[in-house]
């Protein structure tokens, strides 16, 4: 507003207009119009007067005739338009000469207009004028460009500050991933050894009931920890802007299934009544994120089973249509003490909880803040209705779409216990390379027993050696290693013809979903987050050596197909009586090593016998082994 006022106040001043003639009489009259105009003038009789007194003092409009002494019209245009410092000063001709040459050349050579003599007083003053408004604009134009390149000198700066705030925000924001990544790599890591080694104590048949209690609740405790670590680094990935959807296709009714089997026995231990209720018009199979759909149902099951005492917990589902879009609609219904209205402003808050959470005194206040997030990435919300001391109704959408048979992966192979390899397979080398040895024997002792031939490395650089001197048909490869990393590693052993038909499956215990695209990248084949699950290792040589395996529940016919302990000595039988007596006698002396050192001598043509003695040595069964051996061996010395 300033600007425009003074720009005002300029244009209001008295112009000041130059007349150049020759003649006194012409002079003096148009000096008389000029001060009824309200102008003010000067007078020059000529060109070079003209000239000289511009160099003195400064004029809006020059009235020039052409016809002049010395220097005449045409001679003063050209000359003014070629001084730089005058050029831009309007100048008007005037001439008694009615040709249209002197117009053209006058306007060639800068004239912005042309009056003929004689000449009405008011076209002179409306020629003046726009002029003059056409010299003001001209002006009002230069002093807005030099307010906008101030303007823009200003927003520069203001820029600059902006990148430099974004820069640090963003650097911000990698350290907070860098944090996130070490603290989920440390957190994890130690946390795979302790629930790893627990699943494979559990799985050991000789284990006494209270031994097999005990070890429950370290898994109980171990899997409660780690959902409290992952809470903690979910919401920090949220916050952090890496959350995306991971879609797939997959069997909704299982799903629902597991679920209900998963809090079956929790709602049952606190004497609640959990009931699944599902319409008919829920599809069996869709596409959309099952791991925060599953996450979001666990969440809302969980609370409603920790907060209620009495009665029942509830899930209803059913499918609901939107704007051309299809919705799965969950409701979770619990008889729990309810929640005050103004406590639940305040629920899907991170780190905050209702007076009923901090009784209970669990978790971290994230689970719900987490699940609405959840929510919203599927294109869904949560909602809560809730009366104190009538219980509570969490519900929820996600948009899905319908998938095909074809379109879900295969049932998991290993679910169940594996206890052996399937007869009639090659020997299997596995090598593993992990930097903590904790991790390293828990592997070692997942596959060894089974009858896996398996070496171990302790970090990326001892792994390459060992692959080249020994040609493992799969490599376990943890990324994150002292002296040679995983990725470093994994883009050696791939750099090769020979590499190439190395399977490498990454370990790692990252919580970015992302994560997954960079090991591929580096030459991966595949991709298994710690803590690992067993039936995720089993699934995986599976997946891509083709392993067959025995389990548990498997009929004892089956079974005896491994080499059990009926077929044991008519195998044995087949083996020199040298051998067999060795074996004895390193069984009786409990000498595992020369046990296994002996086994490496009959692997090659007698690799199923190899394989289920090898379980039996890493399981402990020295009795069993003893017996399956001393009988040959008598009959043996007999022979001889």
């Amino acid at each position: 507003m300033n600007d425009r006022l003074q720009l005002t106040a300029v244009v209001r001043e008295p112009a000041k207009i130059m007349i150049v003639d020759d003649n006194p009489s012409i002079l003096l009259m148009m000096e008389g119009k000029m001060e009824v105009m309200g102008y003010q003038s000067i007078s020059a009789d000529n060109g070079l007067s003209a000239m000289a007194q511009l160099q003195q003092v400064s004029v809006d409009v020059v009235l020039c005739d052409i016809l002049m002494p010395e220097m005449d019209g045409l001679e003063f245009l050209e000359t003014l338009k070629a001084d730089n410092h005058l050029r831009d000063i309007p100048v008007i001709m005037i001439s008694a000469l009615d040709d249209t040459e002197f117009v053209i050349r006058c306007i060639e050579l800068g004239a912005i207009d042309f009056l003929f003599k004689p000449f009405n007083d008011r076209l002179l003053k409306v020629r003046i004028e726009s002029v003059l408004r056409g010299r003001n604009l001209a002006e009002a134009q230069q002093t807005l460009e030099k307010r906008v390149e101030e303007r823009t000198g200003e927003l520069q700066t203001v820029n600059a500050d902006l990148v430099q705030a974004k820069d640090a925000a963003e650097a911000a924001n990698r350290a907070k991933s860098a944090f996130l990544a070490n603290m989920s790599h440390e957190l994890r890591t130690p946390l795979n050894a302790i629930l790893g080694f627990t699943q494979l104590m559990v799985r050991d048949q000789t284990l006494a009931p209270e031994h097999r209690d005990n070890l429950e609740v370290v898994s109980r405790s171990g899997e409660h920890l780690l959902s409290l670590i992952n809470d903690v680094l979910e919401i920090s990935k949220i916050e952090a802007g890496q959350m995306v959807l991971i879609e797939e296709s997959f069997d909704l009714y299982r799903l629902l299934d597991d679920l209900e089997g998963m809090f079956q026995l929790r709602a049952s231990d606190k004497g609640l009544q959990l009931l699944f209720d599902g319409t008919s018009d829920i599809p069996h199979f869709v596409y959309m994120d099952q791991g925060k759909l599953r996450q979001v149902i666990i969440n809302l099951l969980n609370n409603a089973i920790k907060f209620t005492e009495v009665g029942s917990v509830t899930l209803r589902v059913h499918t609901e249509n939107k704007n051309k879009t299809s919705y799965l609609y969950f409701e979770i219904e619990d008889a729990g003490p309810g929640i005050a209205e103004e406590e639940q402003d305040k629920l899907f808050q991170a780190f905050s909880q209702t007076e009923t959470g901090h009784q209970a005194q669990e978790g971290t206040g994230l689970g719900l803040s987490i699940s609405q997030q959840f929510v919203n990435l599927m294109q869904g919300e949560i909602t809560v209705h809730s009366e104190v001391g009538r219980g509570s109704v969490f519900a929820f959408n996600a948009a899905y779409e319908i998938a095909q048979l074809n379109d879900v992966g295969k049932k998991s192979l290993a679910i169940r216990n594996v206890i052996g390899l399937a007869p009639d397979q090659p020997t299997f080398r596995i090598l593993i390379v992990e930097d903590k040895l904790e991790n390293r024997k828990l592997l070692t002792r997942f596959l060894a027993p089974l009858g896996f031939d398996v070496r171990e490395a302790e970090n990326g650089k001892r792994g390459i050696e060992v692959w080249e001197e020994w040609k493992p048909q799969l490599i376990w490869m943890d990324m994150r290693m002292p002296v040679m990393d995983g990725y470093e590693a994994t883009k050696h052993i791939k750099a090769t013809t020979k590499g190439q038909a190395t399977t490498i499956i990454a370990l790692t215990a990252s919580v970015f979903e992302e994560e997954r695209a960079v090991v591929l990248s580096a030459g991966c084949d595949d991709f298994v987050r710690k803590p690992f699950k067993t039936e995720e290792v089993f699934d995986a040589l599976h997946k891509h050596l083709g392993v067959r395996f025995i389990y548990e529940d498997e009929g004892a016919e089956t079974r005896g197909e491994t080499g059990g302990q009926d077929l044991i000595p008519e195998a044995l039988s087949d083996l020199s009586s040298e051998w067999v007596s060795q074996f004895h006698g390193a069984a009786n002396r409990a000498d595992t090593d020369e046990m296994l050192s002996l086994l490496e001598q009959i692997q090659s043509g007698h690799a199923t016998l190899a394989q289920d003695l090898t379980k039996r040595i890493h399981n402990f069964q020295l009795e069993e082994l003893i017996a399956i051996s001393e009988p040959l061996e008598k009959g043996n010395t007999d022979a001889r």
